[in-house]
């Protein structure tokens, strides 16, 4: 990929021309000046805090409502065409309703994350509850099992893989969605910082921060994947 990107870089810009800026060797070497000038590190750890709580209540809010879903089925009847129609709207059509309520700033943001990622999580967790092995749920009621008992040794472990997978679907989302949601008139993230390289003009900056963005969200990736390895197919074991 990068003999690619700069193959295309050599052959179709002139040296010196503001195209020749996105050049890998200029965006390696535009990043320590990131690090030291613009604190890119700062930068990074404002986007994974809007991250992690835009996903924490995207969990706290979808894994219960799909877990309803899954379990009552007329409210499933009820619900799915709704949620369905919202689900197909960009989180990004909510961009300026999250502004003229919520302000320009954190809770805007935090509002668009967590309505990008909610949807995968409902989804998955209703998949995850319709599936749940029936013979399971006889063998928990007919030893007399309480309701918390048969929500913590039944439905969660039978759940847990679905609603992992929820999660990893919903963190690709949340990343794409992140960088446009974060130039509502916030001053730290990555999406912010896009737009002042953009604006100052220095390319070879925004190409960094572009590079940047793509292996954080791949590390991330990675990290959902790896704890769907270690607990989903484990607890569903159990």
């Amino acid at each position: 990929m990068v003999a690619i990107w700069w193959l295309g870089i050599a052959l179709f810009t002139t040296s010196g021309s503001l195209a020749s800026q996105f050049s890998p060797p200029a965006a390696v070497r535009a990043l320590p000046d990131l690090f030291r000038d613009e604190q890119l590190g700062l930068h990074i750890l404002a986007s994974l805090r809007r991250i992690a709580v835009g996903l924490a209540w995207a969990i706290g809010l979808g894994v219960p409502l799909g877990f309803l879903i899954g379990r009552v089925r007329w409210l499933d009847t009820a619900l799915t065409p709704s949620l369905q129609f919202l689900r197909m709207v960009s989180p990004l059509s909510w961009m300026p309703v999250a502004v003229m309520s919520l302000g320009v700033g954190d809770p805007a943001v935090y509002f668009l994350l967590a309505f990008a990622a909610l949807w995968p999580l409902v989804m998955s967790t209703a998949a995850g509850v319709t599936h749940i092995d029936g013979r399971w749920v006889q063998l928990g009621e007919s030893l007399a099992a309480t309701r918390r008992e048969m929500l913590w040794h039944v439905y969660v472990p039978g759940i847990a893989a679905h609603v992992l997978t929820g999660v990893r679907l919903a963190i690709g989302i949340l990343w794409i969605v992140l960088v446009p949601a974060e130039m509502l008139g916030v001053n730290a993230g990555l999406g912010y910082l896009i737009l002042d390289t953009r604006d100052r003009l220095a390319y070879s900056e925004l190409a960094a921060v572009i590079l940047v963005i793509g292996v954080l969200g791949f590390a991330l990736d990675w990290v959902a994947r790896f704890v769907y390895r270690r607990f989903g197919g484990a607890m569903r074991d159990e």
